[in-house]
């Protein structure tokens, strides 16, 4: 189909020369030719990722680094420094793009405030618009006080943080026999969604009441449970106090992307939980297919407003895109 609407995208990867020492506990899983064809197109800035915009109506994609890339690294120190050498490498290539190409940086979460500071010098000094992150950091979550300090210079800096899938640490024996459940099928969405519940629960969202944490995947799941967590929080709550109910930290601090969900139905669950500007498109390139994405957005049920919004309105908005 010709596509007519605008987008910009904001979970679409590449990858950095060396950084395919972290993304080959993925890969390692597909075949020879699916991997090298993944491997160019993650290391493209230019034809096939520019033409497949294109050929999709995607004006603007915002960048991230593959996953799990420095999550991983078990060395604080090298962490620090390829993070710097990933998105120093990333504001290159969006040099040679600068209006169709935006970043999110990449962050050595294993030291709050190193990774504030890679934070602040990605936005203030690259021009990129937040951090992906991909996960926990050796099985660490952001909920832990010792980065409330990270959140305050996020808060100030006023940009989001994408929290991107990874797998969960360790494996649950839930999914023994069953790899095919600890991963993209099933068990990255519950690992990311369960890490968002740790911030939200964990009051990061009440200390820190302007942050936006961004989830792919029509939100990971979380938006149709917005009810039930209400419901049983106020029965099972373990002593916790929240300043706000569960249901409106959704919206408020968390919002979502489309990627790698083309379902109307879902969509129109998420908009009707969250509201229409809590809600972005986006591909999840190279790993979905660009085309599949742009011919559901294009096609679903919603009005055009909340079509012009989901497409490029509230990325624009939350991003500061011009």
């Amino acid at each position: 189909m010709t596509s007519r609407i605008r987008k910009i995208a904001l979970e679409e990867h590449f990858t950095a020369p060396g950084f395919e020492r972290y993304s080959k506990v993925f890969t390692k899983l597909m075949d020879s030719a699916s991997q090298a064809q993944l491997a160019a197109r993650l290391a493209d800035f230019d034809e096939l990722r520019l033409a497949e915009m294109d050929r999709a109506g995607i004006d603007i994609s915002v960048l991230s680094q593959t996953g799990p890339s420095v999550q991983a690294e078990p060395d604080q120190a090298q962490a620090i420094r390829y993070a710097q050498e990933n998105n120093d490498f990333l504001a290159r290539q969006i040099q040679r793009h600068p209006d169709r190409l935006a970043g999110f940086a990449s962050l050595p979460m294993h030291a709050p405030r190193a990774a504030a500071d890679e934070l602040e010098r990605a936005v203030n000094d690259l021009g990129f618009k937040g951090a992906l992150v991909n996960g926990h950091t050796n099985g660490v979550y952001y909920d832990d006080p010792a980065y409330d300090a990270f959140w305050d210079r996020m808060q100030a800096l006023d940009v989001p943080l994408y929290l991107h899938p990874t797998d969960p640490s360790p494996i649950p024996s839930a999914y023994a026999g069953h790899p095919e459940l600890a991963g993209a099928v099933w068990g990255w969405g519950v690992e990311t969604g369960t890490h968002a519940l740790r911030l939200l629960f964990g009051g990061v969202f009440d200390r820190f009441p302007r942050l936006k944490l961004i989830l792919g995947h029509m939100g990971e799941g979380l938006p149709m449970l917005r009810w039930r967590f209400d419901s049983r929080f106020a029965v099972y709550s373990h002593g916790i106090r929240l300043e706000r109910r569960p249901s409106e930290y959704f919206g408020r601090n968390i919002v979502i992307t489309t990627s790698g969900v083309c379902s109307p139905a879902a969509l129109q669950c998420a908009i009707d939980e969250m509201g229409a500007e809590a809600v972005m498109f986006s591909v999840d390139y190279p790993y979905e297919s660009t085309a599949i994405a742009a011919d559901f957005i294009e096609q679903a049920p919603v009005s055009e407003d909340v079509r012009q919004l989901v497409c490029h309105g509230n990325a624009e908005r939350l991003l500061k895109l011009r």
